[in-house]
């Protein structure tokens, strides 16, 4: 399970600005924001399962991905993870790559895939949960879109919190340089969580109200939450700013990457 807030093509300074909290179980094998094998793409990854919840490439590609809140999964699933690396590989453009995976999407459980490439300026959803629909692939509109664990800009209360918190950061921020940690700080820490009335109904009420924060906190018996909190930043120079904020034997750590998407060079 995360959660996403983005801004699309909406800013004079930053054609796109993510943030992204990423919640797992804790015992789950991760490492942490690194250049991969081969120096091409940047993200965390899943140990477990090989794949990445978030990562961008020099080539001026990114992509990220979250589980549907459902009851019900397929044993035998290809990896969600695995979505956003293979964007990453492709030679594909955006709307191409979505198609191809529309092709196989009942494959999977539930997900919602954001990619884009920076230098077309290009950003397609796609998701195999949508009602009425068995795959939906659409490209994104301009503006700002939260993304969690239903489909893009589902009005979850967590995720209007969010939005709203990150369109009043924007207006206070102006056409100005964005202070990243000072905006992480104030929106992805959030841990206001929803009256159980308000509450999607899915999972047991119990679990759900622990996960209806932004931020969650370390849930037990279950050992689950917030792990990470992502940025990724990227200038209309090219310049791309990638920070990320983890959990490591119980401390928060840092990690920071800053590369220039080669063909804007």
């Amino acid at each position: 399970m995360c959660i996403s807030v983005f801004l699309w093509q909406a800013h004079p300074l930053y054609p796109f600005l993510l943030l992204l909290n990423r919640d797992e179980y804790h015992i789950r094998p991760t490492e942490t924001l690194h250049w991969w094998e081969g120096g091409k793409i940047l993200g965390g990854r899943d140990v477990t399962a090989g794949g990445t919840w978030l990562a961008s490439s020099r080539e001026g590609r990114v992509a990220f991905v979250t589980n549907v809140r459902e009851l019900n999964s397929i044993s035998a699933a290809k990896s969600r993870g695995d979505l956003p690396v293979r964007f990453l590989e492709s030679k594909k453009n955006a709307m191409e790559f979505a198609e191809e995976i529309a092709k196989e999407a009942d494959e999977y459980n539930g997900f919602n895939l954001i990619i884009a490439d920076l230098l077309s300026m290009n950003m397609v959803y796609v998701t195999n949960r949508l009602k009425g629909d068995k795959c939906y692939v659409t490209s994104v509109s301009p503006g700002v879109h939260v993304l969690s664990n239903a489909s893009l800009d589902t009005p979850w209360p967590k995720a209007q919190r969010l939005e709203h918190g990150f369109k009043d950061a924007l207006d206070e921020y102006g056409e100005d340089e964005i202070p990243i940690a000072e905006l992480i700080d104030k929106l992805m820490r959030n841990t206001v969580k929803d009256d159980i009335s308000m509450l999607p109904g899915i999972y047991g009420p119990d679990f759900e109200y622990e996960l209806s924060s932004v931020f969650v906190n370390l849930v037990s018996p279950k050992n689950y939450g917030t792990r990470s909190t992502s940025a990724l930043a990227v200038k209309a120079s090219g310049e791309v700013f990638f920070y990320e904020r983890h959990l490591e034997n119980g401390l928060w750590k840092e990690n920071t990457e800053t590369y220039m998407i080669e063909k804007m060079k």
